[in-house]
């Protein structure tokens, strides 16, 4: 086993030291770094996001369900799942037949799964958890009529190889929904933003996490060196995407992406 595939399953060793902070989305071992530190974090995730959102993450996640337009005896997967909050989502806003949650990470899909063991037998039994990765898809071409991702695409380690994946696994017609956290375009709000994001919430995240991987330094880099909004919508045309669209919520803290593979001509 190599040091890199150690420190994905030991939560005590650091995944991200403040030198590989300047170059993480080009990091070669960012996958397993990216693993690492979810493991290190899952069983205080929820908590933090709900508190440092200020609640907000949940108005964004109901925002994404009713972008997916899910028609009754629809299949929906849900990438990145995380601890299950947006699959969830899904299953208690849509009349989908089945929710697939997908995660790299064990330690959150643990999570997620004590949260479905919670729920009143039909939704439970529509959702499912699997371990999985977002660039090699285990499913077959054409396969879901919705696929998702929230707070996730930042992290894989190639987005536009991940994006090609959900527009093979999708149907003609299907919907891609992408959450992201995004740079507000207001100057005092981007400013209020990044002072948040990058001395506040980095110190009380890591204390209530108790969190040694570097987790809270990482995620509010990794979200002012991502693709903008222009990127992003270029990267889904490139894979094939029609009728992108993109909206800002929380004066533009978050955006939601939508798309659709069109049929065929």
């Amino acid at each position: 086993m190599t040091e890199v595939q150690t420190q994905a399953n030991d939560s005590t060793i650091p995944a991200w030291d403040d030198a590989e902070l300047s170059g993480l989305h080009e990091n070669d071992e960012k996958a397993v770094k990216v693993q690492a530190m979810f493991n290190a974090i899952a069983r205080s995730y929820d908590l933090n996001n709900r508190v440092h959102s200020m609640w907000r993450d949940v108005a964004w996640r109901k925002f994404a369900v009713k972008k997916a337009r899910v028609q009754p005896g629809d299949r929906v997967l849900d990438v990145a799942c995380g601890t299950g909050d947006l699959t969830q989502a899904f299953g208690r806003g849509s009349r989908a037949e089945s929710i697939i949650g997908l995660d790299y990470t064990e330690g959150m899909l643990e999570i997620a799964e004590h949260k479905r063991g919670k729920l009143m037998g039909e939704l439970s039994g529509r959702i499912s958890y699997e371990q999985g990765d977002a660039m090699d898809l285990r499913f077959e071409d054409e396969s879901f009529d919705v696929v998702s991702i929230a707070f996730g695409i930042r992290n894989v380690q190639e987005p536009s190889k991940a994006i090609q994946e959900f527009y093979r696994v999708l149907k003609p017609g299907g919907r891609l929904v992408i959450l992201e956290f995004d740079q507000p375009s207001n100057p005092m709000v981007r400013w209020f933003n990044g002072f948040y994001c990058g001395k506040v919430m980095p110190r009380t995240a890591t204390w209530i996490a108790r969190d040694t991987s570097g987790a809270y330094k990482y995620l509010p880099r990794s979200v002012t060196s991502f693709m903008t909004r222009d990127e992003m919508k270029s990267c889904l045309e490139g894979a094939g995407f029609a009728q992108i669209g993109v909206q800002g919520l929380s004066l533009g803290i978050c955006a939601c992406y939508d798309c659709v593979k069109p049929h065929a001509e």
